[in-house]
């Protein structure tokens, strides 16, 4: 019983690992992305060229045609707020995650309440945009929470057993 459980941790920890290795994938790609933005006519140029090139070898394109019509729109909303959001929310990632990859214990409650803020601000943008991407960011962050209180108590178990 008491290997069964053991491997079981371990298994959990592994997800757990996962789980936060993409959440600092994830930071350095919103990382990109703030700073792309503040870019954004160098951005807009390229996409815009890509674009042309894909409808002048199919005018029919459905994924070139929308996107042309959408690129401008997303483009004139985006600006200093999105970018300082973006690098501002990557940074505070990468930055939980160096915490909680070198088993820092002020980090894992941390990451919890950040985490349900993200989340929080995930179904407000919910609210407005319905979209099914942060339906499903929100669940990830859900388990990322709750993998992250697992190892949280676990951590302390551990460490309070060893001293």
């Amino acid at each position: 019983m008491a290997q069964e459980e053991t491997q079981r941790e371990k298994t959990i920890h592994r997800v757990f690992v996962w789980g936060i290795w993409l959440k600092a994938f994830d930071g350095v790609v919103e990382i990109l992305g703030g700073v792309a933005l503040l870019f954004n006519g160098a951005l807009a140029r390229v996409a815009h060229t890509l674009i042309l090139n894909e409808l002048v070898e199919d005018p029919h394109d459905l994924i070139a045609t929308h996107l042309q019509h959408a690129l401008p729109a997303l483009l004139a909303q985006s600006g200093w707020f999105a970018s300082l959001y973006l690098f501002t929310h990557g940074a505070i990632k990468l930055f939980l995650v160096q915490g909680l990859l070198r088993d820092k214990l002020w980090a894992y409650p941390t990451a919890i309440v950040v985490f349900f803020a993200f989340i929080a601000y995930q179904l407000y943008r919910y609210s407005y945009t319905h979209s099914v991407f942060l339906l499903i960011l929100t669940v990830f962050d859900l388990v990322v929470i709750w993998l992250t209180w697992h190892e949280y108590r676990y951590f302390k178990k551990y460490h309070a057993f060893a001293q």
